[in-house]
């Protein structure tokens, strides 16, 4: 992966290996006291801003930024996901990874990071492997007016139900701070651009990892983040960029 973090006095004009991956997109130290969450985001756009194309993000993607996207899940203790990606996407539980086995352990992590999945309708197939065979428990995330059937069906498959929301909404606050009260400090979600939208309106998110693929799709497909938009633009500040083959990977962190 030629280049290097922004401000480095060499290009290193090499892949890089997926320890130096790993280093490069460390969560930040944790300070004394209670552990601080940390909520990143990691996200591909085509140079005209499109998240998807034909609704799925494989097709603006490429061999380095699943190399990006496999380090970013390792180095999670969660995973957090609107429903309508799991949907679209067939997401599946988080795999174990031999290469990053040592270093979870060191820091006190499982085998691989839990998907957290945001839903007000519960709306999901729970017969699916996320839900039967995860090495982690799935969490689902949901507002306090969730059906009772649903929330059981849930359970019933084996997710953890917590409460974020009031009515049938999820808080993004709230649901960062349930999931650090699991244990869950390094938090990773991967959206889709509505849940990302809702982060950045709510104010929760610490740092985007952003991959900008050298494609133009046209047509209409959403941006990285949707929804309303904020009263007053979120400032953030570059702290690494990487490239390879075209394709930029950008690290910013809240200003």
């Amino acid at each position: 992966m030629p280049g290097g973090p922004a401000g480095a006095d060499a290009l290193v004009n090499r892949e890089w290996s997926l320890a130096e991956l790993a280093a490069a997109y460390a969560y930040p130290e944790p300070g004394t006291g209670a552990l601080r969450p940390w909520l990143r985001a990691n996200m591909v756009s085509t140079l005209d801003g499109a998240a998807q194309h034909e609704g799925h993000s494989q097709p603006i993607s490429s061999a380095a930024d699943m190399r990006v996207f496999g380090t970013l899940r390792a180095l999670a203790d969660v995973i957090v996901v609107g429903a309508e990606t799991v949907r679209q996407e067939g997401y599946r539980p988080a795999r174990a990874r031999a290469e990053f086995a040592a270093a979870r352990k060191a820091a006190g992590q499982g085998p691989a990071p839990a998907i957290a999945v945001v839903t007000a309708g519960l709306e999901l197939d729970f017969s699916l492997p996320l839900f039967t065979s995860p090495l982690v428990p799935t969490v689902i995330l949901t507002g306090a007016a969730a059906a009772p059937d649903r929330v059981a069906a849930a359970e019933k498959a084996g997710a953890r139900v917590l409460v974020a929301g009031e009515g049938s909404g999820v808080d993004p606050a709230r649901a960062v701070r349930a999931l650090a009260g699991l244990g869950h400090t390094r938090q990773l979600t991967e959206g889709g651009p509505r849940l990302l939208g809702q982060m950045v309106a709510a104010g929760v998110l610490d740092e985007l990892c952003l991959t900008l693929s050298p494609m133009l799709t046209a047509g209409d497909a959403q941006r990285i983040a949707g929804g309303p938009s904020v009263a007053v633009p979120r400032r953030f500040e570059l702290v690494s960029l990487l490239e390879e083959d075209g394709f930029l990977f950008s690290r910013y962190r809240r200003s």
